[in-house]
């Protein structure tokens, strides 16, 4: 079994995910949904082979010391993919993940005209948050290439593994693997500010040393942007306050309230005429009174917060959710599973005439 063949056919029918798993058949991601190709079940020799013939030596030795490999592959013409590869059950096994070989702009992607001015910013922290497979990559990469296009500048991106390919433009772009052009995301963000950057993208802050220096870049003049696995802005600001000691964090409250510019949170959701998902975002700007907010340790006061603060293009999830179905996008259903407020979404609804059950 090719495959590369089964990554065309997975192109083809606009899956999002490809998993290759013992004992089951080829598997399809479609609009959030897994559904088995038509094929007969895999066994333990057949992932083996088809995991090794797209790796070189080096990956194939470096997978046999740890057990686990990120990286990324491109087939010319069909797409580019991610690839994780895993033992289970003594079975080498694989996920890839479609990552397309155009960047899409933030108006195809269906994000808020806001997020051009983040990229517009100079200085600070931009954090693109969500669950895993919700298009945070996606969405940073279309800011970087509206960096590329409007700004001189030089660009630092730091990836585990590298998804999209950016081709210098107006700035000088310099994209760096994990594991493969340095060896952690901590140790490359230490080095990047001292190679003359304007902007410092990081594909993930997974640690205190990587948020630590995150901190640092953003506080001292350089635009850092970053993603993070965290649903809404609440649950970011602690995630980032949490992970430092206790003797510390009254000092990182006063340094994130300084550095950060803006949050974006987002969910994919299943269309109502089953057409793919659409995506629903949440925006934070960091006024006055969010960064106050932040160094009170108030952080549940946030939603009151973004309310007041929409004329500002601040956005709710929440109301998000609720243009999306008075829109017809998707279902009465989807919306109210995702809500956080459900008092207040109906009566956004009950104040703009749509009819809710």
């Amino acid at each position: 079994m090719d495959i590369r063949k089964l990554l065309e056919i997975a192109v083809e029918s606009n899956s999002s995910d490809l998993h290759l798993v013992c004992g089951s058949p080829p598997t399809l991601r479609i609009d959030g949904e897994l559904l088995p190709m038509e094929m007969e079940p895999l066994n333990g020799t057949q992932t083996k082979e088809m995991v090794y013939s797209i790796l070189n030596e080096v990956q194939i030795a470096k997978f046999e010391k740890d057990w686990e490999l990120d990286f990324s592959i491109a087939l010319p013409g069909i797409s580019r993919f991610r690839v994780n590869i895993y033992i289970s059950k003594d079975n080498i096994e694989a996920a890839f993940r479609i990552v397309g070989l155009r960047i899409k702009s933030p108006e195809e992607l269906g994000l808020p005209s806001i997020i051009g001015e983040f990229c517009r910013k100079r200085s600070g922290l931009v954090l693109v948050t969500g669950p895993t497979g919700v298009g945070k990559t996606t969405t940073m990469n279309a800011m970087i290439d509206i960096i590329n296009r409007e700004r001189s500048d030089r660009v630092i991106i730091i990836e585990d593994p590298i998804e999209y390919i950016h081709e210098h433009k107006k700035s000088v772009i310099i994209q760096r693997e994990v594991y493969s052009d340095t060896k952690s995301f901590a140790l490359a963000l230490v080095h990047s500010l001292r190679q003359d950057p304007d902007v410092i993208c990081v594909g993930e802050m997974r640690d205190l040393e990587t948020i630590q220096t995150a901190l640092t870049a953003a506080e001292t003049g350089h635009l850092v942007l970053a993603t993070l696995h965290t649903p809404d802005a609440i649950q970011t600001i602690d995630r980032i306050i949490d992970v430092f000691p206790p003797h510390a964090q009254q000092q990182i409250r006063l340094v994130l309230a300084n550095a950060l510019e803006g949050i974006i949170s987002q969910q994919l959701l299943p269309r109502i005429d089953g057409k793919g998902r659409v995506l629903g975002t949440e925006i934070v700007i960091a006024t006055p009174a969010l960064r106050n907010i932040i160094r009170e340790a108030k952080t549940e006061q946030i939603p009151t917060i973004m309310q007041t603060g929409m004329d500002l293009g601040m956005l709710l999830m929440d109301t998000s959710l609720k243009e999306l179905y008075s829109k017809g996008v998707i279902s009465y259903e989807t919306a109210i599973s995702r809500v956080k407020d459900i008092s207040y979404f109906k009566a956004m609804l009950m104040k703009s005439g749509k009819e809710f059950r």
